[in-house]
């Protein structure tokens, strides 16, 4: 790709023919390479296995990971985890998860706490999870009155997101135990 590229104002659907990770922020292209470390690999799937394994038999909800979620034309995010309920099974994420958590990485820092905390809040996504993999917390927030409320930092504690339909928790303890010295 050419610097006069991103000049270029992208829609999905050219988002859609490119190869590799990325995001679509407004029209621009934004790489997510490198890969992840296996630590940020590691803890996403430690919390996917804690919000499927705290669904029970909840049919609403699906949990997955790395999935696009197409907020406008020019505006795709490609969280790491998300809880979704009553969504139709699509390409691609099409509604507000209940759940989003992003598990923060030096690359993407910035971008996980600005940009996306702003668009997720403005899509009213019910509960925003930053994880901080070399710190072993996470921070939780949740949507009063329409503004992102800070719920609390956790470590060694289990969160109970109660206001999602399929009422599930995560057991922050059991994603970070196998890193602690």
């Amino acid at each position: 790709m050419g610097a006069v590229d991103f000049l270029k104002h992208y829609t999905y659907d050219d988002y859609a023919l490119r190869e590799g990770r990325w995001e679509l922020f407004e029209g621009f292209p934004v790489a997510m390479s490198p890969a992840p470390m296996i630590n940020h690999q590691v803890i996403a799937g430690n919390i996917l296995f804690e919000l499927k394994s705290s669904m029970g038999e909840c049919e609403r909800g699906v949990v997955i990971g790395e999935e696009d979620y197409k907020l406008s034309d020019d505006t795709v995010l490609r969280p790491d985890v998300v809880l979704i309920c009553d969504e139709p099974h699509d390409a691609y994420i099409t509604k507000a998860p209940e759940i989003i958590v992003e598990v923060i990485s030096k690359s993407t820092a910035k971008n996980d706490e600005t940009y996306k905390f702003t668009k997720y809040e403005k899509e009213q996504v019910l509960y925003y999870v930053l994880v901080y993999p070399t710190e072993l917390y996470a921070k939780v927030y949740k949507i009063v009155n329409g503004k992102y409320q800070k719920i609390g930092d956790f470590s060694k504690e289990t969160y109970e997101f109660s206001e999602t339909l399929c009422n599930v928790s995560i057991d922050f303890d059991k994603v970070f135990k196998r890193f602690r010295k």
